[in-house]
């Protein structure tokens, strides 16, 4: 039998745990025919079957299961050994992919992303953003972003940025035509610029006061996936939006919007970076989270 590959092997284990070809392509940064001609010749060079392969699945062998099963630590403790032997240089190096929301990417491009690079040149800062909340690990991850509260209970979390305001926001054209809400029933008679959640769920608005909590699914003939079009849909005069504060702060200074219901709207957690508690942590993720929260004390 030949001995495969390092790297044929390292391909093997990201389309078993990811059961796709494609997923798997994304994370090691590769084509899915350079994958595939890579698991193929790890099949030939073996002898054996690994993979089941449909036009829509990929599940495991039992031969594909014996072999992750005890190759999946092995590679862990190779990460772990060239890590070690980054931190003895006193540098990280490699890549450090993080996946996070909108706005947390905007804050961290801000002043988070330019002092790490600066600082450590030699990292390969890979920053996914979308508005799904996905599991880390399984995509090859190694750390998230996303509202504290949003966090799975697993994992290890950083908080930064500071609270987060969700407000209810409108144009003052529309307030005088249709009056101001006072209640977050007073929304019933409104038209409510709603939005769609990555999951596909409309967002129920979420309001409390004084200890009592209110979710509210509020009416109306507009429904948008994204923040920044929601306060451009509100600034319009389309009806009221909800939105975190952040995204609608200019349009809120030129009075362009005005805030209502601003004492059901208190604010709350804001953003964590978070990743998973019983794996090593890579050096270059421990030096991101030391310059997170240094940008955080500064800012």
């Amino acid at each position: 039998m030949v001995r495969p590959s390092l790297n044929d092997l390292a391909a093997f284990a990201a389309v078993a745990s990811h059961r796709s070809f494609r997923k798997a392509a994304d994370a090691m940064g590769v084509s899915r025919s350079a994958l595939s001609h890579a698991i193929i010749g790890l099949e030939g060079k073996l002898g054996i079957r690994l993979l089941n392969r449909t036009t829509r699945s990929v599940s495991l062998t039992q031969a594909g299961s014996q072999l992750l099963a005890r190759l999946d630590p092995v590679l862990q403790d190779l990460d772990q050994a060239l890590d070690t032997l980054s931190e003895a240089r006193g540098t990280p190096s490699g890549q450090l992919r993080i996946n996070a929301n909108k706005s947390g990417s905007r804050i961290l491009l801000k002043d988070v992303v330019p002092r790490f690079l600066d600082r450590y040149p030699e990292v390969e800062l890979d920053l996914v953003s979308e508005g799904r909340l996905v599991d880390i690990v399984e995509l090859g991850f190694d750390a998230g972003i996303r509202l504290f509260e949003a966090v799975p209970q697993d994992m290890v979390a950083v908080s930064f940025g500071g609270e987060v305001r969700f407000i209810a926001v409108a144009a003052p054209s529309y307030l005088q035509n249709r009056g101001t809400p006072n209640t977050p029933d007073d929304l019933q008679n409104h038209s409510c610029i709603r939005q769609r959640l990555p999951s596909g769920k409309r967002y129920r608005w979420e309001f409390s006061r004084r200890g009592a909590e209110v979710a509210v699914d509020v009416p109306g003939n507009l429904t948008l996936d994204d923040n920044d079009l929601l306060v451009e849909a509100a600034a319009a005069g389309r009806g009221i939006a909800y939105v975190p504060q952040y995204f609608a702060q200019s349009l809120l200074k030129s009075r362009r919007l005005v805030t209502v219901l601003a004492d059901w709207c208190p604010p709350t957690p804001g953003l964590a970076l978070y990743y998973p508690r019983n794996r090593h942590m890579p050096s270059s993720l421990r030096a991101f989270i030391d310059i997170l929260r240094e940008a955080d004390r500064s800012g």
